[in-house]
């Protein structure tokens, strides 16, 4: 079972997009652009969506929350702070690209850390690829490629860990990168997100990102 107490979502429809809060969520929230089951959570956002403030493109996915439905913003020189997930990706749309995890920064639309997975037709399987601003100041991020030959429906993990003395990992499988964040971001609200953030705004309707969750989990240890 996912706790999705310590979430709300976003979902691709209204203007502003819809917000589910957390107590909806914790009361067992479905619909077309989210499905939660016992066992694993189900994510859709069409490129055909409507689009959050600052953002080109549509999302179904989970912004970090306190139990009682307020935003969870942190610093991370405060705790050692964990993100796993386990997933499978079922869609793609025609860009191939769809975010899967991200630690985000509050007022801000350049997140420090996007995870995406990013698919190739020439292989028929997809790379899971890290995106990464070392510096708050940093306009491009750094690309890292992960892991390569993942196909769709294929079940993967990844952990997201950021240290309190700035040391940034990502691990997918059995391949474990890290690196070091500036000084710059330490005062600065960070959170975290997971569903499916499609990198695509062109196409029908039935075109998109889709992903199933089967385990989801933070952990701030202080």
């Amino acid at each position: 079972m996912i706790d999705l107490g310590s979430w709300n979502l976003s979902i691709p429809v209204g203007s502003p997009p819809k917000t589910i809060e957390t107590q909806q969520l914790k009361q067992g929230y479905d619909g077309k652009y989210f499905e939660s089951h016992s066992d694993r959570i189900f994510f859709w956002a069409p490129v055909t969506g409507t689009k959050t403030d600052n953002a080109k493109f549509p999302r179904s996915e989970l912004r970090e929350t306190w139990s009682d439905g307020t935003p969870h913003n942190w610093l991370f020189p405060e705790a050692d702070n964990f993100l796993y997930a386990t997933l499978a990706v079922n869609q793609v749309p025609s860009s191939g690209r769809i975010v899967i995890g991200q630690i985000h920064t509050k007022d801000s639309d350049r997140p420090m850390l996007k995870v995406e997975y990013q698919y190739k037709d020439a292989t028929k399987t997809g790379n899971i690829v890290a995106k990464v601003r070392q510096r708050f100041e940093d306009k491009e991020a750094r690309i890292i490629t992960l892991l390569e030959g993942v196909a769709l429906e294929e079940r993967f993990r990844y952990i997201i860990h950021l240290s309190p003395g700035g040391e940034l990992s990502v691990s997918v499988k059995d391949s474990n990168w890290r690196t070091s964040v500036g000084a710059s971001w330490r005062d600065k609200p960070l959170y975290f997100k997971a569903g499916v953030y499609t990198q695509d705004n062109t196409g029908y309707t039935s075109e998109g990102g889709k992903a199933t969750f089967y385990r989801l989990d933070i952990d701030h240890n202080k």
